[in-house]
């Protein structure tokens, strides 16, 4: 929890911050501010919680300090400091939802009382906005999403260990169990073609109603819609019936849901069933089969329903996995993932070496898809793929970086590690002419408005994240090079120019020539004129 001091008065600031027990509120952080401006660059950058502010101040009270927190912030809780009772302010301050008005002096317990009711207002609307009843009413009504997403991410391979899939099976109130199971790959054909573009989604809402009504009498049934357009079925029967048994009740099962549709969607099925598996270690291999018998046994046949036995493996050696299931490389690279992105091409070089050793089509497959992957991620950014792997492309450019295993693995290691560092030296580049642009334009308009917003509005950044581009390529804050640069222009001037104190303070960005006198002799030890006189 992080909270801001703001008075102009810099000993209130400095020994409110420093003499108190924060820290025994869980306040982390306090950090100090002596105008209600420098309070608000605060807020840009820093996740506040907590505001204690004067009422009187230069430039802007604390009323209108809290109004301006408003219009960015409802959660913020602000405590007024005054040394008037006025009703006025107090008043205003109830307007603007303020936690307290305290009068100056506060003794420790009106002031920690104070922000410990506020930091209970806090907890009180967080848990109200986390409560379990809330969280348990968003979560009933996204069911069917989070549901159709976790089978579809068991189809897809998503490794989750056996721990994960009961929580999350329990979760989502789902009464599947680890065990068992067996899986129904449905193709809708021609005769719901009609519907492609208007009313297709219906029709798979009827067929998977249909489908939990006649298959539900017996089993627990988890359908979705998968992404190659068939429906999945994932089912696990109630009773410990043998095998045998439950392979021809689902059978029978499967030819009467096509019957009833064909009765009353007026449209046919060719159904897959697999044999029954281990749920979910062998979901996405079961998955993955039937696929298969559509393509290679089914085809263009209508209207069957078959079981998925084995496949004529002179068809197909079958299929490459790792570099097909998420996240997939060119994600990873957009991601800016080096580490991750690495850890896949092990991956799929490590499935090459354990299945595929022998299979030059399958490394040519894989070839392809990582300089894909590789070349979209260039062009992605600006740059040819030649220009990032320099000699590098003339592998690409012949069979050779596809020869063989080893080295696929060579080269695509070697590539990433180029395209991480070309675009690593690119970000720096790019951070470096940032803070040029922003350290110009001070320098140019220190008389002006040279808050973050401000500058961040010059570069188009959103301010967090050019306070953070700034502090990693200069290793301090903008708002400290803003200081920084006001405090060395006023000395400067102060010690080449004739200019009064006053107009000084107008040309570094000071409104209020007072206000200027204190910064300046909280930072030096002396006013503006002794050190011009050297004193």
């Amino acid at each position: 929890m992080q909270m801001i001091i703001v008075d102009d008065e810099a000993h209130w600031v400095d020994n409110l911050s420093a003499t108190k027990p924060w820290h025994t509120l869980g306040i982390e952080q306090v950090h100090k501010a002596y105008s209600a401006q420098e309070a608000l660059r605060i807020l840009e950058t820093h996740p506040i919680d907590l505001i204690i502010s004067d009422v009187i101040m230069p430039e802007m009270t604390g009323i209108e300090l809290i109004g301006k927190i408003r219009e960015r912030d409802n959660k913020i809780k602000c405590i007024i400091l005054s040394g008037h009772s006025d009703f006025e302010y107090t008043k205003e301050a109830l307007r603007h939802h303020a936690v307290d008005y305290l009068l100056k002096p506060p003794t420790d317990n009106e002031l920690l009382g104070a922000v410990k009711t506020a930091i209970d207002q806090m907890k009180a609307e967080w848990e109200s906005v986390s409560s379990y009843e809330r969280t348990e009413f968003t979560l009933r009504e996204n069911f069917p999403l989070l549901r159709g997403q976790l089978l579809l991410n068991g189809l897809r391979g998503e490794s989750l260990t056996s721990e994960e899939w009961t929580r999350k099976l329990e979760n989502y109130h789902l009464p599947f169990r680890l065990g068992e199971c067996a899986l129904l790959l449905v193709r809708m054909e021609d005769e719901f073609g009609k519907y492609r573009n208007n009313g297709l989604q219906l029709m798979e809402y009827a067929i998977i109603n249909m489908a939990e009504e006649i298959l539900g009498e017996f089993a627990n049934v988890w359908g979705v819609k998968e992404e190659h357009g068939y429906l999945a079925f994932l089912l696990q029967f109630r009773e410990e019936d043998p095998s045998t048994i439950k392979e021809t009740l689902l059978e029978r099962l499967a030819m009467q849901l096509q019957a009833k549709v064909k009765q009353f969607l007026d449209g046919s099925l060719s159904i897959v069933m697999t044999e029954f598996f281990q749920f979910p270690d062998l979901l996405s291999d079961r998955y993955s089969h039937a696929l298969a018998y559509f393509r290679q046994i089914v085809g263009e046949e209508r209207e069957f329903v078959i079981r998925a036995g084995d496949l004529d493996q002179r068809v197909s050696q079958g299929p490459l996995d790792v570099i097909h299931a998420p996240p997939g490389l060119k994600n990873l690279l957009e991601a800016g993932r080096w580490d991750t992105a690495e850890e896949k091409l092990n991956a799929i070089f490590a499935e090459l070496d354990e299945k595929w050793y022998d299979s030059w089509e399958h490394c040519l497959e894989a070839g392809y898809m990582i300089a894909a992957s590789f070349a979209h991620f260039a062009h992605r950014n600006g740059h040819t793929l030649a220009g990032l792997l320099g000699e590098d492309i003339t592998l690409l450019q012949s069979p050779e970086a596809f020869a063989s295993i080893s080295k696929l693995r060579s080269w695509s290691l070697g590539c990433l590690h180029k395209l991480r560092d070309g675009t690593s030296n690119e970000v720096k580049d790019m951070r470096s002419l940032y803070v040029k642009k922003i350290q110009a334009y001070i320098e140019g308009n220190l008389h002006l408005d040279v808050s973050l917003r401000a500058l961040a509005d010059h570069v188009n950044l959103h301010p967090t994240h050019l306070s953070k581009l700034y502090k990693i390529e200069t290793g301090e804050g903008v708002s400290d090079y803003v200081f920084r640069l006001r405090m060395e222009t006023a000395c400067d001037m102060l010690k080449k120019t004739e200019k009064r104190v006053y107009e000084i303070s107008s040309e570094i960005g000071y409104l209020d020539p007072a206000y200027f006198i204190k910064v300046f002799k909280r930072q030096f030890g002396v006013t503006p004129q002794e050190y011009r006189e050297g004193k």
